[in-house]
C-alpha cells in the first residue's frame, strides 16, 4: 500500500472525492481537508452533492451557498454549492445566448421552444454545476492553498467530469458556428465596414470566447496530476467495489489523474471475536473475502483504510480520529 501521508504531502491543489452513494465520500473529503488545514494550509471544502451533508458532519450550519469558516478548525472553510442558484444563473446565460443566436434569422423564430429544450435536457444540471465548479476552481483557487471537492454519487459525478471533455467540444462548435454566421452576414451586407465593426463587438461571440478561455484554463488544471487528484471511496462489499472499478476506468478515460482508493467501514477482528451473537464474525469473514478482491483488483491504488466505528462520524473530535486512523490503520 502506498504511504498516504507522502501522497497528501506531495499535494495537488485540487482534490475530488467520489464513489457509490453511502460509502463515506463526505467523511473522506472532510478528513483530507482537515489534514491540510491542520498543517496550516488555507483549505476550502466544497460540496457538489445535491444533497449536502457537511453541516451534519461538522455539527454546525454551513448551508446557504456561501463560503463559511468551519468553527473549531483553524484554516478550514466550507461551501455547500446550491444547485438551484447555479442552475438559475446557467439558465439565464443559455437563454441570453440562444436569443442572440436566433436574432438574425431571416424568418421570425420564437426562441422559447429552443430555450425550453436547451434548459430541460438531462445533462443541464450537470452543465450548470460544471460551470459553477470551474468558478470555484479559478476564483477561489487564488484565495485558498487547497480545494477539496465532495462530489455527488457516481452517475452524476461521471456526467459532471465527462463534461470536462465534452464541454470543450461543444464550445468549439458553437464558436465556429457563430463565426460562420457572422462571416455570411458580412458577405451579404452593403455596408461591410459598419458590419465588420459590429462583428468585432458581437456579444455572443465574445461571451463564447470568454467561456472557452475559462474552460481551457480549468481543463488544464483538471488533467494535470500536479494540480488535481481524484480519490475514490469504497466499502469492502461487492457492489461498491465493482462500482469504484468502473468509476476509475471512466475517470482515466477523461484523462483525470487518479489519486488512490480509501476502503471504509473495516470491521476489526477483535470486535468480531467479542460479539457473542456471531453477526460481526460472519460479516468479518465476508469482509476478508472482499478485501482479497480489493487487493487483487485495485492493488497499489489502495492508500488508506477507515475502521467501522461504534459511533457515527459527527463533529470535529470524530473527524480528527478518522484522519489519524486513515494515516495509520491497517486491517487485521
Amino acid at each position: 500500500m502506498q504511504n498516504l501521508k507522502e501522497i497528501l504531502d506531495k499535494g495537488a491543489k485540487f482534490a475530488y472525492v467520489g464513489g457509490k452513494g453511502g460509502v463515506g465520500k463526505t467523511v473522506v473529503a472532510a478528513a483530507i481537508a482537515y489534514y491540510y488545514a491542520d498543517q496550516g494550509q488555507k483549505t476550502l471544502l466544497a460540496s457538489l452533492n445535491p444533497v449536502h451533508s457537511l453541516s451534519s458532519l461538522f455539527d454546525q450550519d454551513l448551508s446557504g451557498g456561501q463560503i463559511k469558516k468551519v468553527n473549531g478548525i483553524e484554516n478550514l472553510y466550507a461551501l455547500e454549492v446550491e444547485i438551484e442558484d447555479a442552475i438559475q444563473r446557467y439558465r439565464e446565460m443559455v437563454t441570453r445566448r440562444l436569443r442572440e443566436f436566433l436574432k438574425w434569422a431571416e424568418i421570425p423564430i420564437n426562441p422559447e421552444p429552443f430555450i425550453e429544450i436547451a434548459t430541460t435536457n438531462p445533462a443541464f444540471e450537470e452543465s450548470a454545476m460544471f460551470d459553477k465548479m470551474m468558478d470555484v476552481m479559478l476564483e477561489q483557487g487564488k484565495q485558498f492553498d487547497k480545494i477539496i471537492f465532495d462530489t455527488a454519487a457516481v452517475a452524476n459525478a461521471v456526467r459532471l467530469i465527462g463534461l470536462s471533455k465534452i464541454y470543450g467540444l461543444w464550445l468549439n462548435r458553437m464558436i465556429e458556428s457563430r463565426k460562420s454566421a457572422l462571416s455570411l452576414r458580412e458577405k451579404l451586407s452593403f455596408r461591410k465596414d459598419k458590419v465588420k465593426e459590429e462583428i468585432k463587438k458581437d456579444p455572443m461571440l465574445l461571451d463564447l470566447i470568454q467561456l472557452s478561455e475559462k474552460f481551457n484554463t480549468a481543463r488544464k488544471f483538471i488533467v494535470d496530476p500536479s494540480h488535481t487528484r481524484f480519490f475514490f471511496v469504497t466499502l469492502p462489499l461487492s457492489l461498491p467495489i465493482s462500482v469504484v472499478i468502473r468509476f476509475i476506468n471512466m475517470v482515466n478515460a477523461f484523462d483525470i489523474p487518479v489519486g488512490g482508493v480509501f476502503v471504509n467501514g473495516i470491521i476489526s477482528k477483535s470486535d468480531a471475536e467479542k460479539d457473542a451473537s456471531g453477526y460481526l464474525k460472519s460479516k468479518y469473514n465476508e469482509q476478508l473475502h472482499y478485501l482479497n478482491i480489493v487487493h487483487k483488483e485495485l492493488g497499489p491504488l489502495v492508500i488508506g483504510y477507515i475502521p467501522q466505528y461504534s459511533n457515527e462520524i459527527v463533529g470535529i473530535n470524530m473527524l480528527k480520529k478518522t484522519v489519524e486512523d486513515m494515516l495509520t490503520y491497517t486491517p487485521e
